[in-house]
Parts: C-alpha cells; sequence; structure tokens
C-alpha cells in the first residue's frame, strides 16, 4: 500500500475541512483532504443552499467572532469570484430578555442593531406575528444567508488553485499517531503527515476517541421544513416583497427560519426548523425519516407567527447536529491531531474562521480562545 506525506491530512470536506484547505493551501502548505462519501452528499451536516448567519448572540466571545467570521466571508467570495453571503437582515423576538440583552452586547460591540415595539415591527415585517406581551423585536442588519453547498465548492476551488488535492469517496478506516506526526488509513493508500485534522462531524469520535480524550458528543438527526409564501402556488411567480429576513424566536425550544434558496421547492419559501428536539442517532444510524411530531410542531409555529407564509410544507428535511454540552466549538490540538468540531447547530457561519484559526493550530499557533480548548470541555 503506498503512503503520500503531504504537509497536512485533513479528514472531512464539508464547511470545516473546505475551510481549513482553503486556509492551510492558502498558506503554502500540501494539504489532502479524503471524505468518505461524494461531493455534496446530504448525510452529514454541511449540504443545503441556506444558513443562517448573525450577528445576534448572547454571548461577547461569539460576536466578536462573527465580526471576524463576516470579514472573511467578503475575502472568499473577493477569492472565489462570486456571493456566498446574502444579507437580509435578521429579527430575534419572543419570549424572555434576549432580545433586550443582545441589543446591548451588540451596541457594546460597534454593531449598528435596533429594537422595535411589536406593534412597528409588525409594520415594518407584515409576513410575522408578534406577541405584543414577549417584548421588543431585535433588528439586525448583517444578517443573512450562506449558500452552503456553493461556499464549499468555492473553497474547494481556491485551494485546490492553490494546491489542496480532495480525495472523495475515500473513507479514513483508522488513525494513528507514530513517527513525525500521524498516519491515516484509507482503502487503498496510507497518508503521514505532521498533522492531521479532523473534522469528521458526526463520525469524528469513532475516528478519534481511541486516540485522545474527547467530551461527551451528542450526535441528533434534526428536522427543517419549508414554507411557501402565502396565497403564492408552487410552481408560481415569485413573490415581489423585500427578502424575507433571518429569523429566531426564543422560547424553550427556539425556533429558526431563514430564506430556503435553491433547496426551497416553491419560490421564495422559507426554511424553518427547531434548534433542539432532534433524535438521538449516530453518522451512520441516521434514519432520515421526518418526525410527525416535528412537523406539526413547525406547522403551528408557521401558523400562528408566520401569517406571511402557507402553513402547509411544501418540502422537509433532516440533517446532523453534533453537539457539545455547551454549545462552543472544540478546536484544539493533541499532539498531531487537531480536533476541528465547530459543530452543535450553529457553525455554518464561522467557516472560513473555522478554517483561519484552525490553520494557525496546524502551523505550530495556540488554541483560538480557552473555550475552545479539550480541556474546558473535559472539565
Amino acid at each position: 500500500m503506498s503512503t503520500e506525506r503531504p504537509d497536512a491530512v485533513i479528514v472531512g470536506a464539508g464547511l470545516a475541512g473546505c475551510a481549513v484547505a482553503w486556509a492551510l493551501a492558502g498558506r503554502g502548505r500540501s494539504v489532502v483532504v479524503i471524505e468518505a462519501f461524494e461531493p455534496g452528499h446530504r448525510r452529514g451536516s454541511s449540504h443545503g443552499s441556506a444558513r443562517i448567519f448573525r450577528r445576534a448572540y448572547p454571548d461577547p466571545l461569539y460576536v466578536r467572532l462573527t465580526g471576524r467570521a463576516g470579514r472573511l466571508w467578503r475575502r472568499l467570495e473577493d477569492e472565489a469570484g462570486e456571493e456566498l453571503l446574502h444579507v437580509t437582515g435578521g429579527l430575534d423576538f419572543g419570549k424572555g430578555p434576549g432580545p433586550e440583552d443582545m441589543h446591548g452586547l451588540l451596541a457594546a460591540n460597534g454593531v449598528s442593531a435596533e429594537l422595535l415595539p411589536p406593534a412597528a415591527a409588525a409594520e415594518r415585517w407584515p409576513g410575522f406575528a408578534f406577541g405584543p406581551a414577549e417584548g421588543p423585536v431585535l433588528y439586525t442588519g448583517e444578517a443573512g444567508v450562506i449558500d452552503a453547498d456553493r461556499a464549499m465548492a468555492a473553497m474547494r476551488r481556491v485551494a485546490t488553485r492553490n494546491g489542496a488535492v480532495f480525495r472523495y469517496e475515500t473513507p479514513a478506516l483508522g488513525v494513528a499517531a507514530g513517527g513525525v506526526g500521524a498516519v491515516v488509513r484509507t482503502p487503498d493508500r496510507s497518508f503521514a503527515a505532521p498533522v492531521v485534522v479532523v473534522a469528521a462531524g458526526a463520525w469524528l469520535e469513532p475516528l478519534l476517541g481511541g486516540h485522545i480524550p474527547l467530551p461527551p458528543l451528542t450526535v441528533t438527526q434534526q428536522e427543517a421544513f419549508h414554507f411557501a409564501p402565502a396565497g403564492i402556488p408552487a410552481g408560481g411567480p415569485a413573490p415581489p416583497a423585500a427578502p424575507w429576513p433571518t429569523f429566531i424566536y426564543h422560547d424553550d425550544v427556539a425556533v429558526y427560519g431563514l430564506p430556503a434558496g435553491r433547496d426551497g421547492e416553491a419560490p421564495g419559501a422559507v426554511k424553518v426548523g427547531e434548534h433542539g428536539n432532534g433524535t438521538v442517532t449516530t453518522g451512520d444510524g441516521r434514519d432520515g425519516v421526518i418526525s410527525r411530531a416535528a412537523r406539526e410542531r413547525a406547522t403551528r409555529f408557521a401558523r400562528r407567527r408566520l401569517p406571511g407564509l402557507d402553513p402547509r410544507p411544501v418540502g422537509e428535511l433532516t440533517c446532523l447536529y453534533t453537539s457539545t454540552a455547551n454549545e462552543d466549538f472544540i478546536l484544539d490540538r493533541r499532539g498531531p491531531f487537531i480536533v476541528c468540531s465547530a459543530c452543535s447547530g450553529h457553525g455554518a457561519k464561522f467557516a472560513p474562521l473555522t478554517g483561519e484559526l484552525v490553520a494557525a493550530l496546524a502551523c505550530g499557533g495556540p488554541p483560538p480562545d480557552p473555550r475552545f480548548t479539550l480541556a474546558a470541555h473535559l472539565a
């Protein structure tokens, strides 16, 4: 069996893995990316045309990181020659003090945002029903939609131009530390490198768990649904209205929504899902079956809160979350292995920044933040 010897091997070609390849190849490193499935597959967490970009977080660390990520999305767009982040604006509303608290935090970090009374918000966005007893509505103008499929293709294209090699339908059968770094075995060859970045999502723990201590990672199958604009028949013309904003409805289980893009199955469709309530599974064990209860909850939410949409779903999908207990990422290095788990259902918006942070780790730099270390998650 032959052995290739690049500067770095990346296991997993989702958003995080492609971003690391883009960043490392841009630094002049020789990179091989191995991916178990075909390009554009839908077995993991990175596929599709609609992921939210937003600045509104209840945590100053993530507010700062979203700013850095936004600048890197624009740099990637310049290098790739296409738009990847479409700005729509975003809303936060619902129960609790979250929108007001985030408004203060955004202001403290120089992020433009507005707080509107529910009645004023309803006049501005008539497709929503805002509860008058639930407090003000937060609007942030920088929010938007990332086309994940096109973003991965762009990162692959730029990384390949800089010398990176992508090998699809090449599953990692095992990894081992040894020699000057680590070895990754695949069905037809091995790859030896000083550093191996494992960005395998739901397959991370089965691959790496026997080699370094990992915190519990919970893999869940999540459902999302596409709703067409009210009064627009399937296949009819797109509505002439302004872009539907992204939104987060804050409740015991948060509900998110955003323009669905190419995958929406109707012009102007909006993707709606819950951040939570998923079914525990594994990367290989997911069944892809939509839960009737999840469909009913999404339909009920659309009927109650989104009068601008027809509450009958025109499409539905599943994806995987791989989550830490506190939803912080793991971006850390142990010996030759880097754990790249930009996960917990909110990692897509950070993809180009994740690539930069992990590339710095691969080149000998320190962890990007103490909260993202293995030690913090294992404490």
